[in-house]
């Protein structure tokens, strides 16, 4: 396990990154974050007695073993002191770095009581800084590994508790990011303190047969090099370290010491792909192969990128040998994982480049941010994750040999969207193993698996009900949702001529060229099409459309009359919330985060005012879980305020159209605060609405108005 140096100082950082950064600015603005976290972290102490900086940067120190560059490293230093955004701040270290220090102090900030389940409140934790930055969660590694690495501080119960997250939560993910040097130190420090029977048993065990088996790799080491060499092939061979952690899950499936026969592990390291393949043919010449032990992750590389070739052999004096066989840049992969793409500096297009590459390598990162996107609450997207990402996987294969990953349970319709939008867009049935199966069949391991596709074929709503992933159910509801264009554009025909109708207003002096002209450019469509399918989708009213042409300030006054009227008729605090065991207590529903009905909510007992009822997300109790109190509530539906943000595009109206949706879904609106600019609009609402359900129903009808870019509930 590697430790950090003894009074660690800046210094010994500076020696490590300035062996692969060279950039002066890049050194300028890790020396400036240096300097602005030391100053402000000077006099405090952590719990082992040393300086409060020491942490950030001993962060910093550990991410520079995976050669991470001068945003990150700077983030990392000053992930401890920055808690809000501000232009001084963007100003002196750069959006960049702000972001990623926020996204930071944002997973180290949530958490869910009361209901949730623990291994839920931490995978919230990881999973939303995932989909921000996934340098957030590399940061956040090389800080647990820290912590992991003074854990000795805390008392037994607790180190058995972070050592439990971080080996059930942290070191999944890690894999998953392939970043093997990080992953492999939190596995160990975690046995460490969970079992440390069983570690330090393994401990003895490899240092009573160490000088017997470093004799032995060596002598193979000579042996393979030597072979090597005699057929061109270009190398360096390591002795390789097999991990304590992955010895104590082979005794823990019932093995013995002396049956794990890969302690004794070689590592080749060659110039190209093609030379990998040459050394493991000459190698096999000399040594033979075990049956049933070769891996090929080249052909076939493994999800979070990493290629090899694995052989075991029986090498010199019938020891059993694992060899690994990879090129230099395989075995950065292999180490550094997706933190491997982002230890370049490079700017422009090859910069972009790269991080493109990144994403379309990586298919967990591109899970995470498809399942975010198709979730309506943080529960429901934890839970979509463990089950799609986290969970068990299959692998089957194309008719090609291409290997495509998919959740246990996945059927053809998954794996048809997982190759291409349109191949399940089109498919008709599916041949799995060369047999024709159901489209509900649930793929196998190793199933090969070929989609009979029809240009005339469309999906169906039944198969929403079949897919597995969210990724297959998104884009089919996409589908679904654009075959319904004709039927929309005519029914908002008929809607609109209603209104008309209605006005007493003749079809045909609105369809008049210059005055449809005219009306066009008002509401801000390109066609008369296009303003039917608005209508008939719901995205806007045939009366707010009406009001827009013909009478727009009466209209827009008329509404605002109408929402505020609404708005008033709320229902009181009393009798809405149960708190067991305590009868007669004053209770309050909290202005900084406004539940509703179906919130999932928690008490918090105030000093001298009773109790106050609060979302379980809001931020405002975080540090109060001793003054916590379980409640529910005790109706299903009730009026109560709550308030939302709503993000625009630049357009007139706007305003109007969102309070015709809040009028049309019985919305009433108590307040509105616009803070539109030039480029952009927000408007932050104050709404009474009867649960959750009846929020989330309007906030997804708000959605589907092109013009709005982002609906969600504020927290103050």
């Amino acid at each position: 396990m590697s430790k950090l140096p003894k009074n660690y100082t800046f210094a010994d950082f500076w020696d490590r990154v300035t062996i692969y950064i060279t950039d002066s600015k890049d050194l300028e603005l890790i020396k400036k974050a240096y300097d602005y976290a030391d100053k402000k972290l000077f006099g405090k102490k952590r719990l082992t007695g040393d300086a409060a900086i020491t942490h950030p940067l001993a962060t910093a120190y550990i991410l520079t073993s995976i050669k991470a560059n001068a945003e990150t490293l700077s983030a990392a230093l000053l992930s401890e002191i920055i808690t809000e955004t501000s232009s001084d701040l963007e100003k002196e270290f750069g959006k960049e770095v702000i972001s990623i220090v926020l996204g930071v102090n944002k997973i180290n900030k949530l958490s869910f009581n009361g209901e949730t389940e623990a291994a839920i409140k931490n995978e919230q934790k990881i999973l939303v800084g995932l989909t921000e930055d996934v340098r957030v969660i590399i940061i956040k590694l090389a800080s647990r590994l820290h912590d992991m690495q003074t854990l000795f501080v805390l008392d037994e119960k607790e180190r058995k508790k972070v050592a439990k997250e971080t080996l059930e939560i942290l070191t999944p993910i890690a894999h998953r990011l392939g970043i093997n040097s990080i992953k492999t130190q939190l596995e160990e420090y975690s046995l460490r303190y969970l079992n440390p029977d069983i570690y330090y048993s393994i401990v003895e065990k490899l240092n009573a047969t160490k000088t017997e088996r470093d004799a032995s790799v060596e002598k193979m080491i000579e042996s393979v090099s030597e072979l090597l060499n005699k057929h061109g092939i270009k190398h360096e061979i390591k002795g390789r370290a097999k991990s304590i952690y992955s010895i104590y899950k082979k005794l823990d499936k019932g093995k013995r010491f002396s049956e794990i026969y890969d302690l004794l592990a070689l590592r080749v390291f060659t110039q190209t792909e093609q030379d990998c393949y040459q050394a493991l043919g000459i190698i096999h010449s000399k040594f033979k192969p075990k049956p049933n032990r070769f891996k090929d992750y080249i052909a076939m590389p493994k999800t979070n990128m990493y290629q090899s070739l694995h052989t075991t052999v029986f090498g010199v004096d019938g020891e059993l040998f694992e060899i690994q066989i990879r090129t230099y840049e395989m075995d950065k992969i292999a180490e550094y994982g997706i933190a491997s793409h982002w230890s370049y500096k490079e700017s422009g297009s090859v910069k972009a480049s790269m991080q493109n590459e990144m994403e379309q390598k990586l298919q967990f990162f591109r899970s995470i941010m498809e399942l975010k996107a198709g979730e309506e609450n943080a529960e429901d997207f934890v839970k979509s994750v463990k089950e799609e990402v986290l969970n068990s996987t299959i692998y089957v294969f194309t008719p090609a040999g291409d290997v495509i990953e998919l959740p246990v349970g996945a059927t053809p319709i998954d794996f048809a969207y997982k190759v291409h939008t349109d191949v399940g867009n089109t498919m008709t049935s599916a041949l799995v193993n060369s047999v024709m199966v159901p489209l509900n069949y649930e793929l196998q391991d190793n199933d090969i698996v070929k989609i009979i596709t029809n240009k005339s074929a469309t999906p169906s709503y039944e198969w929403l009900k079949i897919a597995k992933t969210n990724q297959a159910r998104n884009k089919i509801k996409s589908y679904l949702a654009k075959s319904d264009k004709e039927e929309n554009i005519k029914k908002g025909e008929e809607l609109f001529i209603k209104e008309l109708k209605k006005n007493k207003i003749n079809i045909n002096d609105f369809l008049e060229e210059e005055f449809l002209a005219s009306s066009l450019k008002t509401l801000k469509v390109n066609s008369l099409k296009e303003l039917y399918m608005n209508i008939g989708s719901g995205n806007i009213t045939a009366s707010s459309v009406y009001e827009n042409i013909y009478n727009k300030q009466t209209k827009e006054e008329k509404l605002f009359e109408q929402a505020q009227k609404a708005g008033k008729k709320m229902a009181s605090s009393d009798n809405l919330i149960n708190v067991s065991n305590i009868p007669n207590m004053k209770i309050t529903l909290a202005s900084c985060c406004a539940p509703v009905v179906g919130d999932k909510i928690t008490g918090y007992i105030t000093k001298g005012n009773g109790i106050s009822v609060h979302r379980m997300v809001c931020p405002n109790i975080a540090d109060g879980e001793e003054r916590l109190i379980n409640v529910n509530w005790n109706v299903t539906s009730a009026k109560l305020a709550t308030t939302i943000l709503i993000e625009t595009l630049p357009k007139d109206n706007i305003l109007v159209d969102i309070i015709s949706v809040a009028a049309n879904n019985d919305i009433g609106v108590q307040k509105i605060i616009n803070h539109s600019t030039a480029h952009n609009s927000s408007i932050e609402l104050t709404i009474v609405v009867k649960n959750k359900e009846h929020l989330l129903k309007f906030m997804n009808a708000l959605k589907m108005n092109n013009n709005i870019t982002k609906v969600e509930r504020l927290i103050k």
